[in-house]
């Protein structure tokens, strides 16, 4: 089957969309499809206010539309909610094309934390870019729900997967080895959703440690200079990072899903998160703790097993996401649409 992705976030991005969909294309291709992936790379772009490393596609319906014409696309997913999801949008609905959409990021609560607006102005957007989509794909019951909630119904779950690279056994980071500890790591992009504050200024001994980078990155190295700041890490360098650690803390608020708990997870790493939506989904009381106190939480992870920690990560692979993903997608009449 030959698929167009179209998506507003991809490399040099780096989080979990980007990932997510690197790793499920790579998937789609060693199962003999072929997938085009339409990005912010192929066209000219301008920097996303307040947050520059994200670039905002120039491209119209006809720009887009005439990339998943030439590839004679079968079937159409819109990754995203940005530019180059709208054009994609628009385009299809005009020649009646089907397509699927997937729910990635909670916007509403991004939004209300980056400006304090009511969220659900923002869920008023949302249900209009996703109603007309043949399958809306989530990553857990949670965020179905809350889509529910707004009236979308065309919902399948599209879980997700660890790269191999990410298991118990291999190296440890040689830097966070030698900190004193408990070592305690929070890896995303750092910018102000992900509440990379509230891990930061926990009352706990120990060594804290993040990975990433962000725009919030040079205000908190100047207001905790006595964390440890790695920057971006990736394959087995990122890998050693979550095995060096005692503990994976996961602070977001405003995940869909979050990718790095289930990594922390096969890398025998336990987790402590709020007991919100992502983690609630992900989390047994065998592979991390939740709690409103967050270094509650942290203390209680510390004490849990990591080798049932690695058994459960294991089971997420990247191959049952990539066929969740086939079994959504609606393919397209080409006959019809020439």
């Amino acid at each position: 089957m030959r698929i167009a992705i179209v998506t507003d976030a991809w490399a040099p991005q780096v989080n979990g969309v980007v990932r997510t969909l690197e790793s499920v294309t790579r998937e789609l291709t060693a199962m003999g499809h072929e997938a085009m992936v339409i990005a912010p790379n192929a066209f000219r772009s301008l920097p996303c206010p307040t947050y520059p490393e994200i670039r905002l596609a120039i491209a119209g319906r006809a720009a887009v539309g005439k990339r998943i014409a030439a590839f004679r696309a079968e079937a159409v997913h819109i990754a995203t909610e940005g530019p180059l999801g709208l054009a994609a949008r628009r385009w299809c609905l005009d020649r009646g094309m089907p397509f699927t959409t997937a729910y990635h990021t909670q916007f509403p609560d991004y939004v209300a934390a980056r400006t304090g607006a009511d969220p659900e102005w923002v869920w008023r957007f949302i249900s209009w870019f996703h109603r007309p989509a043949a399958a809306i794909l989530v990553s857990t019951p949670t965020i179905q729900r809350s889509l529910e909630a707004h009236g979308l119904t065309s919902i399948r779950r599209w879980g997700r997967g660890v790269s191999r690279e990410f298991s118990a056994h291999g190296p440890a980071d040689a830097t966070m080895a030698a900190l004193p500890g408990p070592v305690m790591l929070c890896i995303g992009r750092v910018a102000v959703e992900k509440n990379i504050e509230a891990f930061l200024s926990l009352p706990l001994p120990g060594s804290k440690v993040v990975v990433g980078a962000g725009p919030a990155l040079a205000g908190l190295r100047q207001r905790f200079p006595q964390a440890h700041f790695l920057g971006p890490q990736f394959g087995e360098a990122l890998a050693a990072c979550y095995r060096a650690a005692d503990v994976l803390v996961f602070p977001s608020r405003t995940d869909t899903f979050g990718l790095v708990m289930i990594e922390a997870l096969a890398s025998g790493t336990p987790v402590a998160a709020y007991r919100v939506p992502g983690p609630v989904d992900v989390l047994t009381p065998e592979t991390g703790v939740m709690h409103d106190d967050l270094a509650q939480a942290v203390t209680g992870a510390l004490a849990l097993d990591r080798a049932a920690c690695a058994a459960a990560g294991a089971r997420f692979t990247w191959r049952a996401s990539a066929e969740q993903f086939l079994g959504a997608l609606t393919p397209i009449d080409l006959a019809r649409a020439a």
